[in-house]
């Protein structure tokens, strides 16, 4: 794993939060895009070589919709970048971690994804990510 590439932050309401963000870092978020196959919308905020992304469910049934409703709003996971998803998967699965999606899917931010349970992990939600390239599409 390279470094930390972003920390999740579930929200209720995108716009609201956006506001608070924009005040708390002195910045506009950068992007914001809709994640259907996660059932989000989400922004991205930069603070200096440091990302934040919010959270909100587009769907009842989600993720970050059961996220809210099981803890309230907050930090929902932290991912990493990596150098190759799809070894850092199996290399991860080999160290007895439980991996949620075993191939990488398309994220936010122009990322291939994959998760390893919480219950693998301390409780922590991870992300892996790796940069989308015109060779992977």
């Amino acid at each position: 794993m390279r470094k930390i590439e972003h920390l999740g932050i579930a929200v209720k309401n995108l716009e609201t939060s956006n506001e608070l963000f924009e005040k708390l870092l002195g910045s506009a978020p950068y992007k914001e895009e809709e994640v259907v196959s996660e059932g989000v919308k989400t922004s991205f905020f930069k603070n200096g070589p440091n990302k934040i992304e919010l959270l909100e469910s587009i769907t009842t049934d989600g993720p970050i919709a059961k996220f809210l409703e099981k803890k309230g709003e907050g930090v929902h996971h932290v991912a990493f970048e990596v150098e190759d998803i799809v070894k850092e998967i199996a290399r991860l699965k080999s160290e007895g971690f439980a991996i949620l999606n075993e191939t990488p899917k398309k994220g936010a931010d122009n990322k291939w994804v994959a998760f390893v349970h919480p219950k693998t992990s301390n409780g922590v939600l991870v992300e892996l990510c790796q940069e989308i390239t015109s060779q992977d599409l």
